[in-house]
Parts: C-alpha cells; sequence; structure tokens
C-alpha cells in the first residue's frame, strides 16, 4: 500500500533525526540497556501530530554480590533527560500524562511478573508484550536484540521438550490478555468521565478498535500462520515476528500461497487500516469535528475491520489445533 509505504518512510527519517540528537544517551546505555519506541513510532506509521511512547530496559548483572539492573538509577535518569530535550528541539508532543509512563525496566521484572496479578498494575505486561507486538529500537539496538531473546525463552520455557510441535499458548494467552486490558481499561475510563471529553473518548475506542486491534491480532494471525506452515514454533519463529510491524505481519501472510483463503479479507484490512491512518492524521480539534459529523459511519467502519479480523483469523485457524488453544 503506498500510503502505508509513504508513513513507514517518514517515520524512520524521523527516529533517524531523533537518534542523531541522542548521541549522549546512547553512550549512556552502551550494551547494558536500550529504549524502544511503541506505538505509532513502534508501528512505522507516524502521523503529523503522533507523540512517541518509549520504554528505557535493562539488562541484568551481578554487582558486588547482588543481582540488579546493568543501567544504574542515577543514568537511567540522565537519559530520560535526555530523551525529554531532544523531544522538544524536534517538535515532538511531550510523554503522555507528563512523563508518568516513561518508566525504567529490568528485563527481569518483564519475566519475573508473567502471569502475577500485579503485572497489569506495574505496566511491565504493557511493556513486555509491545516489545514483542509494535517495538522498535532506538537506542542500545543490540541490547534490545538481547532483551527480546530473554523474554522469548520464558515464554518457551517447555520448548525443549515439544519442539516438533510447541503451540506458544503462553505467549498467545498474553496478548489476549493485554487486548482484553485495552478494552477494560477504556470502559474504566468511560465510566469515570462518562460526560466530560465525550467526543475525545469515542476518538480513542475508533482507534483502539483499529490500531490495537491489528498490533495484537495480526501477531496471532501471524503465529497461527507459522504453525500451520511447520507444524510447530521455534523461538527462531518468534523473534522473526518481533522484527515485522503489524502491517508487515499481514503482508508476510499474504506471500503465502497456502493461505489464499484469507488472501481478500487480509488485503482488505491493510486498505481499512490505511484509509483509518490517513483519517485520523490531522489536528486534534478538527479530528474531534470531523468525528462528531460522521461518528456513525466511522464507527460502522470499526466493526467492519474487526469482522474482516475475525473472518481472517477463523479461517486460517480451521482444523489448527493451536486455534483451538486460543478460542477455548
Amino acid at each position: 500500500m503506498e500510503y502505508l509505504d509513504s508513513r513507514k518512510a517518514d517515520t524512520q527519517a524521523r527516529i533517524k533525526q531523533l537518534q542523531s540528537e541522542l548521541t549522549d544517551a546512547d553512550g549512556r546505555l552502551g550494551n547494558k540497556a536500550c529504549v524502544y519506541a511503541t506505538g505509532s513510532f513502534g508501528r512505522l506509521e507516524v502521523g503529523t501530530n503522533s507523540d512517541l511512547d518509549l520504554f528505557i530496559v535493562s539488562k541484568i548483572g551481578e554487582v558486588d554480590g547482588v543481582v540488579t539492573s546493568q543501567l544504574r538509577h542515577l543514568d537511567a535518569i540522565l537519559v530520560k533527560a535526555d530523551l525529554i530535550s531532544a523531544i522538544r528541539k524536534l517538535g515532538i508532543p511531550d510523554f503522555d500524562a507528563d512523563g508518568k509512563y516513561l518508566g525504567h525496566y529490568s528485563v527481569r521484572q518483564f519475566t519475573g511478573s508473567l502471569g502475577a496479578p500485579d503485572d497489569d498494575a506495574n505496566n511491565t505486561l504493557t511493556g513486555r508484550l509491545l516489545l514483542f507486538l509494535e517495538s522498535q529500537p532506538l537506542l542500545g539496538a543490540e541490547a534490545y536484540s538481547d532483551i527480546i531473546d530473554d523474554v522469548i525463552a520464558s515464554y518457551w520455557r517447555d520448548y525443549g521438550d515439544h519442539a516438533e510441535a510447541f503451540m506458544p499458548a503462553f505467549l498467545a494467552n498474553d496478548i489476549l490478555r493485554l487486548w482484553r486490558t485495552f478494552c477494560v481499561n477504556y470502559e474504566a475510563r468511560t465510566e469515570r468521565n462518562p460526560v466530560e471529553k465525550k467526543i475525545e473518548g469515542k476518538i480513542k475506542n475508533y482507534k483502539l478498535k483499529h490500531s490495537r486491534m491489528l498490533t495484537c491480532y495480526s501477531a496471532l494471525l501471524y503465529l497461527l500462520g507459522v504453525f500451520k506452515l511447520e507444524g510447530t514454533v521455534s523461538p527462531k519463529h518468534a523473534k522473526c515476528m518481533t522484527q515485522l510491524t503489524p502491517t508487515a505481519r499481514l503482508s508476510w501472510l499474504l506471500q503465502q500461497a497456502e493461505f489464499k483463503t484469507i488472501h481478500s479479507s487480509t488485503s482488505q484490512l491493510l486498505e481499512k487500516y490505511a484509509e483509518f491512518l490517513e483519517k485520523t492524521d490531522r489536528p486534534k480539534d478538527e479530528l474531534a469535528a470531523a468525528f462528531s459529523e460522521k461518528s456513525g459511519e466511522w464507527m460502522a467502519g470499526s466493526y467492519a475491520f474487526g469482522d474482516l479480523m475475525f473472518e481472517a483469523l477463523s479461517t486460517l485457524g480451521e482444523q489448527n489445533k493451536f486455534y483451538r488453544l486460543i478460542v477455548v
């Protein structure tokens, strides 16, 4: 898709520009930690008004016999200061919630919180899954790759005993958990503010049903596709998935002749997603006015997008044991 390719090229150029402003931060990180972008930057689809969502994640090391983050807390603060200065210099909007979510985590926090009741509350669920599903390394590319390997190893901990027919049910369930968390969080915010910023809330719902849905379900489609082709999903397959954006995962499906039964729905998903990006790429006030005027039509389009995703998933999952684990 020409429009998607244009957004990708523009995002890559903006990431390079941002990296050129962060040489000091890159030096502080070395191979100890990484900074990766999520959201529209992570999906390589930045628009004119996109903000920047980031995570700082450190590898683990031993200091005086204590296992701890390799990136010292004070160095993490300096990196955050570098990031804030860089985005202000380049005219990128300030970090969301006054920087509340610009956190510094260790990979041990990501892997150690798997399945824990406070996984979502500590934002480790979001950070870990978005690392998998929609991230781009901004700084510390080598550490970024190592950290992904560590997280994959946690999800694939039983692979050795089931390598010939491994179904990544653990990861699939976590992806579904993330999707449900997005949905529940939206409903909770709506309940707390039933009138205030009503249009803004509806726009968030509209975006949820496109970008967040595509992030989660393109990954499930990819994993199902690999399992259908190979009869297993290896850590190498998982690493390949992390290197693809959500739209690139759909493009991969289109390249597989064996999946011709979903080529039509997959192509339509890409077309409708490009339309969504183009519609929403406008100033906030202008977007609110356009949505208010055609909210029924726009929301109907979001449900149509979901219908296509369901069609692709259920068709690809037919007679697929892994699909059964996802559904039941």
